[in-house]
């Protein structure tokens, strides 16, 4: 396992590569003149490979599996998973209705401790919705490293 990067420097890569200007159009319809493009770092392997380090601390003891929400904590997930040698699972933003009808892919849930990856978190909310049905399914996830004590 790698050391993981000064935060600082690594914040100001993140910001450098991502952070973009011209006029764009966000989902909520409002017009910005600023972006955050976090494809552009999860498409840097040196960079994504750094977040990937930084983060591995951050997963708590007794953890089973990663599972990287679809789709940009997917790359995230799986390089964690080299970094810190835990299994990774790609968990859908809902179930496929075809073939294994699956949430969630890449190995065994039942029974795992998982910790939910995600790349960018605004709301929390997607990573609440992947919890909640992760658990209505019976598996325990602790939603960003951060566990829940209801």
């Amino acid at each position: 396992m790698n050391s993981p990067p000064d935060r600082a420097e690594l914040a100001h890569r993140i910001y450098t590569v991502s952070h973009l200007t011209g006029t764009f159009t966000l989902r909520s319809g409002v017009v910005s003149h600023e972006y955050f493009d976090k494809y552009m770092f999860e498409a840097d392997p040196e960079l994504l490979r750094a977040i990937a380090a930084a983060c591995v601390p951050l997963v708590p003891a007794g953890i089973d599996a990663l599972a990287g929400l679809e789709l940009g904590g997917v790359p995230l997930a799986a390089v964690m998973s080299q970094e810190c040698g835990l299994p990774a699972r790609f968990v859908r933003k809902e179930a496929k209705t075809y073939g294994t009808c699956r949430l969630a892919e890449g190995g065994e849930l039942e029974g795992k401790r998982l910790c939910i990856i995600e790349d960018v978190i605004t709301s929390g909310g997607a990573v609440i919705d992947a919890a909640n049905e992760l658990r209505a399914r019976g598996r325990d996830s602790r939603a960003g490293g951060v566990r829940d004590r209801s």
